[in-house]
């Protein structure tokens, strides 16, 4: 089930995404023996190297105003200790321990800290980076140019600073996602993860507080993301990653079809272990060879929208088509 993501070539197209089960070099190695092609990091969160940077500071400091030898109780001046070296170290032990590449996931907010991270990732051995970029304005004056903007100067800040391939995993909250995901392949990205989760808050009416909320992807959440897999196929030659939504061998091979380079998954792993990497990709297997598909290449794209269609008016007709199998369903018009 070979397959290409960006230039790289997979042993399988089911990829592992950036997730709780990318902590540690053995999870790595588990994770590899199942069969995935590619294994992603759990994200590098700048911001949180940096407080905890701070947190060390202040605590050295602390320690310093009680004697003058009072920081001999550190193994090593915590000055000297970078953040970043855990992971990065992680991510060298991890080159090292697999046969398989290893794409590292890095969140941060400033174009800086972007490029500089980006490239100590590269220079850890990284097959490729993955940027992160969640960025929900919470400023309601931002304007739609300016954060589309921000966008595009990360991706061009970290693709002329590092020599190994960059993908961008986004949001799908953009006024016309088609277009700027377009824009953001000219930018520089080699390929497109789509797409990012929303993670929304929960508000507790018991407590009168607003939690974060995190919570496992579902099916249901696989529908938008393969949309826009199908109509951006036939449209770039850029790699495109499916993400979220994988529940099931099934979901993985509609992704295919839409035109998915790999699909990637951690929700259905955390949920049902590592090894249910190999339950996937034997479904799909089995599915591929009982529809008489010589491989996963051939399948690949076969749900895509023709590079010649007309988006606008496909997507129109495929609305009228679900109001109407709406109102067989439901016995009334909904929309």
């Amino acid at each position: 089930m070979d397959t290409v993501y960006l230039g790289m070539e997979l042993r399988s197209p089911l990829v592992a995404s950036a997730g709780p089960l990318t902590q540690n070099v053995d999870e790595v190695k588990q994770l590899a023996d199942t069969g995935v092609g590619a294994i992603v990091m759990h994200s590098m969160f700048a911001e949180k190297l940096l407080r905890d940077a701070a947190a060390d500071a202040a605590m050295e400091d602390s320690y310093a105003e009680l004697s003058a030898e009072a920081t001999s109780v550190f193994p090593e001046p915590l000055q000297d200790v970078d953040p970043a070296n855990h992971y990065l170290n992680l991510v060298q032990r991890s080159v090292a321990a697999v046969d398989i590449p290893i794409i590292a996931s890095l969140n941060a907010a400033h174009t800086g800290t972007w490029v500089s991270y980006a490239q100590q990732l590269a220079d850890a051995g990284a097959s490729a980076i993955e940027c992160n970029i969640y960025f929900v304005p919470g400023n309601a004056t931002l304007t739609g140019a300016e954060v589309e903007l921000r966008h595009l100067q990360i991706v061009e800040a970290v693709t002329g600073a590092v020599d190994v391939p960059v993908a961008v995993k986004l949001s799908p909250h953009f006024s016309s996602v088609g277009n700027f995901a377009l824009r953001l392949i000219d930018a520089g990205a080699d390929g497109l993860v789509l797409f990012n989760r929303f993670l929304q808050p929960r508000m507790d009416i018991k407590t009168l507080s607003v939690e974060p909320g995190v919570t496992l992807s579902s099916s249901e959440e696989s529908h938008l993301p393969r949309a826009w897999i199908a109509t951006l196929r036939n449209r770039t030659a850029a790699s495109l990653a499916a993400t979220s939504g994988v529940e099931t061998a099934a979901d993985v091979i509609a992704y295919l079809l839409a035109g998915a380079d790999v699909v990637m998954t951690t929700s259905a792993l955390v949920r049902h272990g590592i090894s249910y990497a190999e339950t996937l990709l034997s479904g799909v297997e089995e599915w591929r060879a009982r529809r008489g598909f010589a491989s996963i290449a051939e399948m690949r794209g076969k749900l895509a929208l023709p590079s010649e269609t007309d988006g606008d008016v496909a997507a129109r007709n495929d609305y009228l088509a679900a109001l109407e199998k709406a109102q067989i369903t439901y016995g009334s018009t909904v929309g």
